[in-house]
């Protein structure tokens, strides 16, 4: 009886722990980057409290004919890891929280915040 019971038990536990969903993080604040719109103006690109650990690739510079964008600025609490590929893919580089930038010569098409 002891044995059923405990079985029971164990598998209310794991039916629990598997119900609940994984709760969803962001990073609070804005990241921004300067791209170029089909004309060849330079524009400002931005999003606010992005997902963290989901690899964002930047939609103005996703296609391999767009240039890729420049000059990103972390503004949220996380770390941001650009990208020169789309996907996460390529070289890469980290953004302080906070505050950490890069000038015009640092190109993306991607990034990721921790």
């Amino acid at each position: 009886m002891r044995l059923r019971t405990l079985a029971t038990a164990a598998a209310c536990g794991l039916a629990v722990l598997f119900a609940a969903a994984p709760s969803a993080s962001a990073a609070e604040g804005d990241f921004t980057y300067v791209y170029s719109d089909p004309s060849g103006t330079p524009r400002l690109g931005h999003f606010v409290d992005p997902p963290s650990r989901v690899c964002i690739t930047l939609p103005e510079t996703a296609e391999p004919w767009t240039p890729p964008a420049h000059s990103p600025r972390n503004g949220t609490d996380a770390t941001a890891t650009v990208f020169t590929g789309p996907g996460c893919d390529g070289e890469w580089f980290t953004l302080r929280p906070n505050g950490g930038h890069a000038s015009e010569r640092l190109k993306l098409r991607s990034v990721v915040f921790s």
